[in-house]
């Protein structure tokens, strides 16, 4: 599986350890950035794009995200259309995100879980399976929702 990665300038540590963590599993990982905290700030918004239409094109099956608190870079993924990202702070949340919504992105708050956490939290989404059935309709509906409002 081929797994995108980003964050903003405070999850550059998280998103290393996660990175390391991953390959170490077999996955091949890609970095959309931040990448030196050197550089200064970076803005949530556009890592969390980049990830999101790597997803939507083809380029990579999932991602991961790091913002200080998961929100926003989640929000600006969910942005892109056909993207569910959903930020986790444990395991049983992450597990969930797959299961019941079929999530394409996990996303994490390095000011607010630590890097074991993060570990957890990512062993858990991608070791889940979606569950279809009864999910399959409530992503259904969810979707439709993203349709009404098509420009």
């Amino acid at each position: 599986m081929k797994v995108g990665f980003g964050c903003d300038h405070t999850g550059i540590e998280m998103k290393a350890a996660l990175m390391e963590h991953l390959k170490a599993k077999g996955y091949e990982c890609v970095d959309y950035g931040a990448y030196d905290a050197g550089d200064g700030k970076v803005d949530y918004p556009v890592p969390g794009k980049k990830v999101a239409e790597a997803i939507r094109s083809g380029e990579i099956d999932k991602g991961v995200l790091v913002c200080g608190t998961g929100i926003g870079i989640s929000l600006a993924a969910n942005k892109v259309q056909g993207i569910r990202a959903a930020v986790c702070s444990e395991p049983v949340s992450a597990a969930l995100a797959t299961l019941h919504n079929n999530a394409h992105i996990i996303s994490m708050g390095a000011r607010i879980i630590g890097i074991e956490m993060a570990k957890a939290i990512v062993d858990a989404f991608f070791d889940a399976k979606f569950e279809g059935g009864r999910h399959a309709k409530r992503v259904q509906m969810i979707m439709d929702i993203e349709d009404e409002y098509k420009k």
